[in-house]
């Protein structure tokens, strides 16, 4: 599957990248994290792709998956998804395990989410079920999102040739050490920003 989804985007790019990691947000099978590394790694090889154009397509993507994930909650509620939701991957078990994450930690269940196996897909429906504002919803949302595509186009671009071992490490330690991963990544480009600032002000 995951030679396939590749050759996907080579042949349709931007547009395919797009569609993928909208699809996988809502439940089906795709490996978003590895697509995104994958994609970082064509970045670093001077592929088509560019950084600045592929962070905004992937960015829109998995908003636009988050944002009918929160609608389809609001509008349908649990026991709705407790019946079909196994169709995409919804099973009660794993909709009772992302309550708890949500009950236990709020909004940050949202922001964190990205980062946590079988969780990411779930936090976006109990947002709509639970009536959570939609503002404060985009909010958590949109910072996680941006911060989780952030974190694997940049592990894509600087791993590169060794793609195959990042895609290891994904797989066998995805979770709370990406958590800490992706804060190193936002602290080295806030200070990057802030060096930045002071050589133009200088």
């Amino acid at each position: 599957m995951k030679e396939t989804l590749f050759a996907l985007i080579d042949q349709y790019g931007y547009v395919a990248l797009y569609l993928l990691l909208a699809t996988g947000i809502i439940g089906l099978p795709v490996p978003d994290e590895t697509i995104m590394a994958f994609v970082g790694s064509l970045i670093a090889f001077g592929g088509p792709f560019e950084f600045g154009p592929t962070l905004l397509v992937a960015y829109a993507g998995t908003m636009t998956g988050m944002i009918v994930s929160y609608l389809i909650g609001h509008r349908v509620g649990k026991p709705f998804l407790n019946r079909y939701g196994r169709w995409i991957k919804l099973t009660p078990s794993r909709i009772e395990r992302a309550e708890g994450w949500f009950k236990k930690y709020g909004l940050w269940t949202v922001f964190f989410g990205y980062f946590v196996p079988g969780v990411r897909h779930f936090t976006c429906y109990l947002s709509g079920v639970s009536g959570v504002k939609f503002y404060k919803y985009m909010l958590y949302a949109g910072s996680g999102a941006l911060l989780w595509c952030t974190t694997f186009l940049l592990l894509g671009r600087f791993i590169g040739h060794n793609l195959e071992g990042l895609f290891h490490l994904i797989h066998r330690y995805v979770g709370f050490s990406l958590i800490a991963i992706a804060i190193l990544v936002l602290i080295a480009l806030i200070i990057i920003v802030q060096v930045r600032k002071r050589k133009t002000a200088s």
